[in-house]
């Protein structure tokens, strides 16, 4: 069961107190408080942990500074999507918001490999009117010798540009808790420029000590790609680990499942759970086509494989797109066979709202049945 408190309730108030007081005397129930303070209020939320199908939903909503109750009725307790849960869908980061009903691209480098490309990157994502990119910094790989990343090197340079072009948002790959430290600080040095969404990889789904690590932080918000080898129930715990270490701010990420039944793409394409992750949680849902799709195969129409799948996923309701794009991919030191051309980016852009706007037509179809 989930106690949503009246905005800005202080700990110290008489009102919290005796609440307090009433739950510590439940007979088998744990507690545990998470408080979200943003910009203009703060919002405490309490779960009572244990048997709770006795408990009264009238008496506890009548209970001092109570403002709503839920009682939870998926697996998932923080991130579910509960009966009569009217908690939000969506959260603001650096003045983006992610939801549930909103639509980010993410277009940029796999990997970070030279200052010029950097640039290159972000200047004409700006001409473009976008706002967020991704920059691999930290690459985990299959094999040992292969390109492992600049890691802490480049941060510094990346951020720099970001806010030169406007950038606010970066979805950044980390794969041990000192790379958080080495972001914390290279922004902090190059003056706050942008914002960071700290991206757990397909590797490092059931990584649970990172997960608890990169959750008990609430400063950067977290996509979590699904596990390639693992179910979706899996995948979907491993981010309520997130959640239940006290950072709320996560997006789930469909990149395709390991398996050659998906030949000859590089992976199976799931998009196909997108509207089942938004039944089952509150999570935003990300599409990665460029890892489902590997190559720049393109079918008799001439509509490039990755574009089909980015409008799959976008018509059955997506909420972020993870692409890679690159201005000289034969260069390119990570996945250069999939990625994207710059000069592909307004074709991309432009094929992604046909099928934003065919999604909208079709939940307005919906209604309109309903109703």
């Amino acid at each position: 069961m989930i106690l949503i408190l009246v905005p800005n309730t202080r700990s110290d108030s008489p009102e919290y107190k005796q609440l307090f007081n009433h739950l510590v005397n439940l007979a088998g129930i744990t507690t545990r408080v998470h408080t979200e303070v943003g910009s203009e209020q703060t919002l405490t939320e309490i779960y009572l942990i244990g048997n709770t199908k006795a408990l009264s939903l009238d008496e506890i909503k009548n209970l001092p500074c109570v403002e709503s109750v839920v009682r939870i009725s998926e697996e998932y307790r923080i991130l579910g999507r509960h009966q009569n849960d009217e908690r939000s869908t969506s959260f603001v980061y650096n003045d983006v918001v992610f939801g549930q009903d909103t639509l980010n691209v993410f277009a940029g480098l796999c990997a970070v490999d030279t200052l010029e490309h950097v640039e290159i990157m972000m200047r004409t994502l700006q001409e473009n009117g976008q706002v967020c990119t991704r920059m691999g910094a930290y690459k985990p790989r299959t094999s040992p010798y292969a390109f492992q990343g600049h890691g802490k090197t480049c941060l510094p340079y990346v951020f720099d540009l970001a806010g030169k072009y406007g950038i606010k948002v970066i979805a950044m790959e980390i794969t041990h808790e000192i790379h958080l430290d080495e972001i914390r600080t290279a922004l902090h040095q190059t003056g706050n420029p942008t914002g960071i969404m700290l991206q757990i990889g397909t590797r490092n789904t059931q990584n649970f000590e990172l997960l608890k690590i990169v959750g008990r932080q609430q400063e950067f918000p977290v996509l979590i790609k699904r596990g390639f080898g693992i179910t979706l129930d899996e995948s979907l715990n491993a981010a309520e680990y997130l959640a239940s270490e006290g950072n709320r701010k996560v997006v789930f990420g469909l990149r395709g499942m390991k398996t050659n039944m998906g030949d000859p793409h590089r992976n199976f394409v799931d998009f196909a759970h997108v509207p089942v992750v938004k039944r089952l949680t509150r999570m935003p849902v990300c599409i990665d086509p460029s890892h489902s799709v590997g190559t720049r195969a393109a079918s008799p129409d001439g509509i490039l494989d990755v574009m089909h799948v980015t409008a799959q996923g976008i018509i059955a309701g997506a909420n972020m797109v993870l692409v890679d794009f690159h201005p000289v991919p034969s260069k390119a030191l990570v996945d250069g066979p999939q990625a994207l051309l710059l000069k592909e980016l307004p074709l991309f852009l432009e094929d992604i709202q046909i099928a934003r706007d065919a999604y909208l037509k079709r939940t307005e179809l919906i209604k309109r049945y309903q109703d």
